[in-house]
């Protein structure tokens, strides 16, 4: 099994770059002082060779009756140079006057001459422990031609540069690592708000989630994720009410058939009784039964619906054929109540598995009687949302759902009414029945409460004509 190592820190991610670009520049830096210091060195030899080379033309211009005379002339044509040295020779390679003992004979045989002074063709030669930077050129007086060599040594300046380049390279590499150092600094430093960010979320507990982080005391690299935390947090405290309520509201509606069964049962046991009791109350307990049978398949139904284990078969429906066929199946019980249907709207076309439709119409419709006053009339209003979308409204009169109630209404069991008391046999699934099936058919649902009316709207895709 294969072990996954850990990505490396922010830390030292930052510091390995930091420490790259530091290394790659100071490099950098240290390769142009270094090259510029040499170049700085050639101009000032070939300089100082150009000054000599141009003193010994003069010399070998002139017209001398001996060659003692010439020699003479020649050693004392260059003063004040130290390091400085220059031999001529004949074009065949005969030595006429060398300022030193060191021969430079076989640098003249090997080495490119010109005519004239050229700086392109200074070169370097070494010759035992020295080094010299010099010259070999060409000197034509019309009676004689001459090869002049000039040279410079160039071991104070090779010294110079060795101890330069050390003291550089010491440099450099303590620059970095105070660099290094003063990075890593910085980025620990840097990192205290997350580490401050951290500990606060860690403090963060179920009792805790109305606590948010204040995006005003972060850096401003930091807002973003601060805002996304919140609302995250936002979500969270969200579905945990949503789980609170769920458990208290199950507890409730589990507790009411169950107490009222072991209650029924203890009243029937209590003494003897005539068979037709013990039947009364075994239909009582079948009844209540059935309600808990009820709601547990209707519980099932709605966690296949979210984990998307219904498919539903979307079919092409007509929004005026389908509201007629529940008025039809309604209008019995509106009767009871006093209550008139109205359709309002266009007969639209729209994609919905007609059994979902006509299930999630029915408890709309049947919320809507439930509460809606005695005399009263319930509109279904069908009418294009959008370009591709339809909506399908259930309005009522009847007192007004207070706003702070709005966004929970589509939870299971959710109950408005702090008393608990139901006044009918509904189980508290319906309207979230209502949603799972809109959804399930790629649709949604809103509401809406004013001191007139409540409406519940239903959006479906419009079928193309």
């Amino acid at each position: 099994m294969a072990i996954k190592s850990r990505p490396l820190s922010l830390t030292m991610r930052v510091v390995l770059f930091v420490a790259v670009t530091v290394i790659a520049c100071l490099t950098l830096v240290a390769t142009l002082i270094n090259s510029s210091i040499k170049h700085h060195f050639f101009q000032q030899d070939s300089s100082e060779l150009h000054v000599i080379n141009q003193s010994i033309e003069l010399v070998l211009t002139q017209h001398y009756k001996s060659n003692l005379k010439l020699k003479n002339e020649l050693s004392n044509a260059v003063a004040g140079h130290h390091g400085v040295y220059y031999q001529v020779n004949t074009a065949k390679g005969d030595l006429i006057f060398q300022s030193s003992e060191r021969d430079f004979s076989d640098f003249v045989m090997s080495a490119k001459a010109s005519t004239g002074f050229n700086r392109n063709n200074i070169t370097s030669w070494q010759n035992d422990t020295h080094t010299y930077r010099a010259l070999v050129s060409n000197l034509s007086t019309g009676q004689q031609q001459y090869k002049i060599t000039t040279a410079i040594d160039m071991s104070f300046h090779l010294h110079f540069l060795n101890q330069f380049q050390q003291s550089l390279w010491a440099i450099m590499f303590g620059s970095a690592v105070l660099i290094l150092l003063v990075a890593w600094f910085a980025i620990h430093q840097g990192l205290n708000p997350l580490r401050g960010l951290s500990q606060k979320m860690h403090d963060i507990q179920t009792n805790k989630m109305d606590v948010r982080l204040d995006e005003n005391k972060v850096p401003i690299e930091l807002v973003n994720m601060v805002q996304s935390f919140n609302s995250m947090l936002d979500r969270l405290q969200g579905e945990f009410i949503r789980l609170s309520n769920f458990s208290s509201d199950i507890a409730h509606e589990l507790r009411t058939p169950l107490t009222n069964i072991i209650t029924q049962t203890q009243v029937g046991l209590s003494k003897k009784r005539q068979l037709l009791e013990y039947q009364e109350l075994l239909f009582s307990n079948l009844e209540e039964l059935e309600r808990l049978t009820k709601m547990v398949s209707d519980m099932l139904w709605l966690a296949k619906t979210q984990n998307g284990l219904v498919k539903p078969v979307q079919n092409t429906l007509k929004s005026h054929d389908e509201i007629e066929a529940l008025f039809e199946y309604f209008d019995a019980l509106a009767e009871d109540s006093l209550i008139t249907f109205k359709k309002k709207g266009q007969n639209l076309c729209f994609y919905c598995d007609k059994l979902h439709f006509r299930q999630l119409l029915s408890n709309l419709l049947s919320n809507a009687i439930r509460y809606a006053p005695k005399g009263s009339s319930i509109t279904v209003n069908s009418e294009i949302f959008t370009a591709d979308k339809i909506c399908i409204s259930v309005i009522n009169t009847g007192e007004r759902i207070p706003s702070e109630h709005l966004p929970y209404l589509f939870d299971r069991f959710y109950r408005p009414d702090k008393s608990r008391q139901r006044h009918s046999d509904g189980a508290g699934l319906g309207l979230a029945i209502v949603k799972a099936l809109a959804q399930a058919n790629s649709g949604d649902v809103e509401v809406s409460s004013n001191n007139q009316t409540t409406s519940f709207k239903v959006f479906f895709n419009l079928a193309k004509s």
